[in-house]
């Protein structure tokens, strides 16, 4: 069953890479752009056809995707003359030098790729509010097919809730974080003779109909009281006297707290059972800004995670790789559970959920190659043409993105060194269910 975890995973991400460069290449299609190749992938082509002048395909690597859209940079004469003197490389020397030729290099290999009479088709001929479109398409998509996946999850699976049905009565009362004895006197339930499967009808009188109002029924109880469960289609009743034991509980300011609470050793069974549409979106808001948070926190993560690594510390969870995830969903498959197949399905989709809302905050970044930096260079461009009309000025004409050839590529070795070191993180200090 790890495997099998481990293969729906794997299988999981290369479909959120795919719907993602969906997400970009439905509306670059639809805007005319010529788009020439979709991939799934990085690396050496495994299979891939062509359909008009597009070909599609899976490479090797599954940690992403592109579409390659003609023209990405502006070509030189797109650019204003005006700025003509930052693209020449007479009098230049060192890294300025390289920069303006790797842009420049960029700039021709851009060109060629445009077919005669074909610049009308190019990404950087759209206007700014289409590229804006093009280029969100994809986040956007992981955004909606994680909503997708947990609206599966809430309203067609269910969730785990707690039934008034006793799912398991302990045989003692050890303290916590102990395990049972020969020597420890039986718990207060099953002194009583409460049985798992009983259903329970009322305690000292007080109806039951959640498992929260046995949960209250039995912090209120003092001394012996009646309890009346149903057993095999009767009712029987039972006389419990629960026990003052200490346990860790929260107080009014919600911090965690030692007191002594009545406890008599029963625990619920639990049932899938489908979740209010508010449930849904308050949860999906929630993870939504835990997963903004964790991305804006990256860098502290990933010291703890080195610390953790090569250092022996504990192991910062707040973020964990590929590795790390595919990990956790093998070990999900491989924990039994009540609710078997539903169950399985469940955790794989939340799983899914969760990667996908993090390939959209993570695609925001305004940084080149993300998504985001694409986003960052358009508004720049469209603000730059705004002013522009305003002061009376003629237009600035498309922002050269290729100058910023050197920062991508300084993120991009940024992201591998990242990438690299979750990795090494989640085989030599792993993350797991189990903590």
């Amino acid at each position: 069953m790890f495997w099998l975890g481990v293969g729906v995973f794997v299988l999981g991400l290369l479909a959120s890479i795919a719907w993602h460069e969906l997400g970009h290449l439905v509306p670059a299609k639809r805007f005319g752009v010529l788009v020439t190749q979709y991939m799934v992938g990085f690396g050496p082509t495994l299979w891939s056809r062509r359909r008009g002048e597009t070909e599609y395909g899976v490479k090797a690597i599954p940690l992403g995707g592109y579409i390659r859209m003609v023209g990405m940079y502006p070509t030189a004469e797109q650019l204003s003359p005006a700025k003509a003197s930052r693209r020449e490389l007479a009098g230049t020397r060192g890294l300025r030098r390289w920069a303006r030729e790797a842009a420049a290099d960029a700039r021709e290999f851009s060109a060629s790729e445009i077919p005669p009479g074909g610049l009308s088709r190019t990404f950087t001929a759209l206007a700014v509010p289409r590229r804006i479109v093009v280029m969100l398409g994809g986040p956007v998509a992981n955004l909606v097919l994680a909503f997708v996946l947990l609206a599966v999850c809430y309203l067609g699976i269910g969730l785990p809730t707690s039934t008034t049905t006793l799912g398991a009565v302990s045989p003692c009362m050890p303290a916590a974080g102990q395990e049972c004895t020969a020597s420890d006197p039986a718990s207060p339930a099953q002194a009583a003779g409460l049985q798992p499967g009983d259903t329970l009808v009322s305690w000292g009188g007080t109806p039951i109909a959640s498992w929260a109002d046995a949960q209250a029924a039995i912090a209120a109880s003092t001394g012996p009281t009646a309890v009346v469960v149903e057993r095999d289609g009767a009712q029987v009743t039972l006389e419990v006297t629960p026990e003052l034991v200490e346990r860790e509980v929260l107080d009014a300011d919600g911090a965690t707290v030692t007191r002594e609470v009545p406890t008599v050793g029963v625990s619920p069974r639990s049932e899938l059972e489908p979740a209010s549409v508010g449930e849904l979106v308050g949860d999906f808001g929630t993870m939504l800004g835990l997963t903004f948070q964790g991305v804006a926190s990256l860098p502290a993560h990933l010291v703890s995670i080195a610390s953790a690594t090569f250092g022996g510390g504990e192991r910062d969870t707040g973020v964990i790789g590929i590795v790390g995830v595919g990990r956790i969903a093998g070990e999900a498959a491989a924990t039994p559970t009540d609710f078997g197949v539903a169950g399985f399905a469940l955790t794989q989709l939340q799983l899914l959920a969760s990667l996908n809302l993090a390939l959209f905050v993570f695609n925001l970044i305004p940084l080149l190659p993300l998504d985001g930096g694409h986003v960052a260079g358009a508004l720049w461009e469209g603000a730059r043409r705004w002013i522009a009309r305003l002061r009376g000025r003629p237009d600035p004409g498309p922002v050269d993105t290729s100058r910023l050839l050197p920062l991508t590529y300084v993120v991009v070795g940024v992201f591998l060194l990242i990438f690299v070191l979750l990795t090494v993180g989640d085989l030599v200090a792993p993350v797991s269910l189990g903590g």
